[in-house]
């Protein structure tokens, strides 16, 4: 019975600390100070933000693609594109992803002839895939330049390098292990086979190319208010990101804010932050709701209708 109450709790707790948080971002400025501060930004940064955030969601599909293929499902990529960005378009700004995102792949997937224990695998699939791009990032980052690292987690330029190469040795045992075949998924009890080699790759291409993308989106706004390397970007990114999912605040909001301004102190980065915040959560979570409703209406309309035919005979 408790377990019913677990997802709400966590919404409303996580919902309360993006409050906290946002009030301690954005409590020193005021609405005029943000609004002139968003003005402010150039048209070629804008677009920046706009390209990436695309190039992202773009990579995204690619997540569903390879997954549907995980569990042995041949569907056209417009389907698993489509189900993707709508998933991820909501669940990114929702929060708490496997529930919000999965619900929504789930009305797609079955459609389309998938079981729920098979759309259970594909989330599953997509989240070792977001693991997988994470550790990549981080340990690109953390190892090209260790002197970033160093600065961003506060810790020696040794460590970092540590750090670094642990994230890319775990990524590249992954595809020693799907080379090999082995058994050893494991989630929730449940031990799932390793995918292909084939896919294993697939996944170490995609999920890094997306965050790198996200990375860039966020670097393309903050270097229109400041003098910021894209690899330090991405570093705090990743940072931002692993601190988002451990506290379950959706969509990170105000954690991402947060953490970006404690790692990258001495510049008024408030404006960067809304603009990438609008670009690459809101309007996706728009649209991507947009279309969904489209489609259920049309569904529900295609569903009534030959009861309105026969009844009109």
């Amino acid at each position: 019975m408790l377990r019913r109450w677990v997802g709400p709790l966590m919404l409303v707790l996580g919902l309360a600390l993006a409050v906290f948080l946002l009030s301690r971002v954005f409590g020193a400025y005021d609405l005029e100070h943000i609004t002139a501060g968003v003005h402010a930004i150039d048209t070629p940064h804008l677009l920046g933000v706009a390209f990436f955030t695309a190039c992202s969601y773009g990579c995204l599909t690619g997540f569903d693609t390879l997954a549907v293929r995980y569990v042995g499902h041949d569907l056209p990529y417009r389907r698993t594109a489509l189900a993707s960005l709508i998933a991820l378009s909501i669940g990114h700004s929702l929060g708490i992803a496997a529930l919000s995102s999965g619900a929504v792949r789930y009305r797609f997937y079955a459609r389309w002839g998938l079981s729920a224990g098979e759309v259970a695998r594909v989330i599953f699939f997509c989240a070792l895939t977001v693991g997988l791009g994470l550790a990549v990032l981080a340990g690109a980052a953390l190892v090209l330049r260790p002197s970033l690292g160093s600065e961003v987690l506060r810790v020696t330029p040794a460590v970092s390098v540590a750090l670094g190469s642990t994230c890319l040795a775990t990524a590249m045992l992954y595809l020693f292990l799907a080379f090999n075949r082995r058994p050893v998924l494991a989630w929730r009890g449940w031990t799932l086979p390793m995918p292909r080699p084939a896919l294993a790759i697939g996944q170490l291409i995609v999920g890094p190319l997306n965050f790198a993308c996200v990375a860039a989106a966020l670097h393309q706004a903050l270097s229109a208010v400041a003098d910021v390397e894209y690899a330090g970007v991405a570093a705090v990114y990743v940072v931002a990101t692993l601190t988002a999912m451990a506290t379950h605040v959706p969509g990170g909001l105000g954690v991402i804010e947060s953490v970006v301004v404690l790692l990258l102190p001495g510049t008024d980065l408030i404006a960067a932050l809304v603009v990438f915040r609008v670009i690459y959560y809101l309007v996706p979570l728009v649209l991507g709701a947009a279309t969904l409703a489209a489609i259920e209406l049309a569904l529900a309309w295609a569903r009534l209708r030959p009861i309105g035919d026969d009844d009109g005979r």
